[in-house]
């Protein structure tokens, strides 16, 4: 018997076939939404943009950056339009100025005593790095970590971006660098001496201190019955320390998925937001023995993690970590780079509120307004809105509230219609 396919309907049940494969593999990364932890990670987004700018006037020379210049730096930034009109939102952050022609920025006068405090802070925090950067390396197969992929998450755990400089030389006796192959890109941090204090997980740790044995927590309502079950089934077996070597732990087995969840709790105790993203720690795969599918293993514990896909990043958070929608114990740099996004959230105020006044004052002036129907702007306010909730970066939500935002843009679509 012969059967004929025709070529399209080929083409047609091969997309079919790779769709839904596509979705179910996606749907390995889905975990039901959380507002509270959703919120946590929008808030955590709100200055991250702005960081970066400040990030880049700061290496330029005099920190003073031609806005020509932050204009081609718009597109790595993932940004619209035009740079001078956003860095005017932000009056409370950067200042505009022109000199013989041309524009230039500069930090305003507050924001760089922010810098001076989150530099001071970093260097108090000396030794709090060396414990991290010691933790890492212990918790690694070979006690050694590549230099690119530390700098992957090297603000995730608060380093300094010159770490390399300020302290690996400084701590001759704990670290050095190593390449053993020659090339720039191989370059390692190798652990020389192992401190014993250090080798404590934060689970341990807690564990001490509360005069108990050490095992996980599990942050679930009482009413996710089945998922408290298999919670209790995987937390009756004995605790594996991270910075236990994997020596006779056999791959897939429960004492190797025990020790897998155990460092992954590690290292987001030890980062500054108590989150990170689940493809960058996936890089680290190999050197901490980690399983290829480690976002299926996170899903498994929801009692644990937090899995999110906000802002297309599929990012993982420790839930024991937050209370609501904060965090319980707060590292000295996430207070002053929440002072920070406190200023940005004032200087759009500003901005909001005297671009509305603006535009009060023109129709004063005029002396009727253009009235359009209550219908079509409510719609186009709150679709607005929504596509700002939406936006990685360049939005306004996560900045105003939603009745502060349809305000903004009643505001503008008045100015508009002028």
């Amino acid at each position: 018997m012969v059967i004929a396919v025709h070529p399209k309907t080929l083409r047609y049940c091969t997309f079919y076939i790779n769709a839904s494969h596509f979705r179910r593999n996606l749907s390995l990364w889905s975990m039901k939404k959380e507002p509270d932890l959703e919120s946590a990670l929008a808030r955590n987004r709100r200055w991250m943009v702005n960081n970066q700018i400040k990030n880049i006037i700061l290496r330029s020379p005099n920190q003073v950056a031609p806005i020509e210049f932050l204009q081609k730096k718009f597109k790595t930034l993932d940004l619209k339009g035009k740079a001078l009109n956003w860095l005017k939102k932000y009056p409370c952050c950067f200042e505009v100025y022109r000199e013989k022609d041309e524009l230039f920025c500069q930090l305003s006068k507050r924001m760089q005593c922010l810098v001076e405090e989150e530099e001071a802070i970093k260097d108090s925090q000396e030794p709090v790095f060396v414990e991290r950067l010691a933790k890492l390396l212990m918790m690694s197969k070979n006690q050694r970590l590549n230099v690119l992929k530390i700098n992957e998450l090297k603000r995730s755990f608060g380093f300094p971006d010159d770490y390399l400089l300020r302290i690996v030389p400084k701590y001759s006796d704990m670290f050095r660098v190593v390449s053993y192959t020659g090339r720039r890109s191989s370059m390692e941090i190798e652990l020389i001496s192992r401190n014993p204090n250090f080798e404590v997980s934060s689970i341990e740790k807690l564990a001490k201190k509360e005069g108990r044995g050490p095992r996980f927590s599990c942050s679930l309502p009482p009413t996710w019955i089945k998922s408290w079950e298999r919670f209790r089934e995987f937390d009756a077996s004995p605790y594996i320390s991270p910075y236990k070597e994997t020596i006779g732990l056999i791959e897939g087995s429960v004492e190797m998925d025990k020790r897998s969840i155990g460092l992954v709790h590690e290292l987001l105790s030890l980062t500054l937001w108590k989150k990170a993203s689940i493809l960058k720690l996936a890089h680290f795969r190999r050197e901490f023995c980690l399983p290829d599918k480690l976002n299926v293993l996170l899903l498994k514990h929801p009692g644990i993690f937090y899995v999110s896909n906000r802002y297309q990043i599929y990012t993982v958070l420790l839930r024991e970590g937050y209370n609501g929608s904060e965090l319980i114990e707060k590292d000295p740099l996430v207070v002053v780079k929440e002072k920070f996004g406190e200023l940005m959230q004032e200087g759009l105020h500003e901005y909001n509120r005297r671009h509305y006044l603006m535009n009060l004052e023109k129709k004063r002036k005029k002396g009727d307004l253009t009235i359009r129907t209550e219908t079509r702007k409510r719609d186009s306010n709150e679709e607005l809105c929504e596509r700002d909730d939406d936006q990685e970066g360049g939005g306004l939500g996560g900045i105003f509230d939603a009745e502060e935002r349809k305000r903004f843009y009643k505001v503008l679509f008045d100015d508009d219609s002028k």
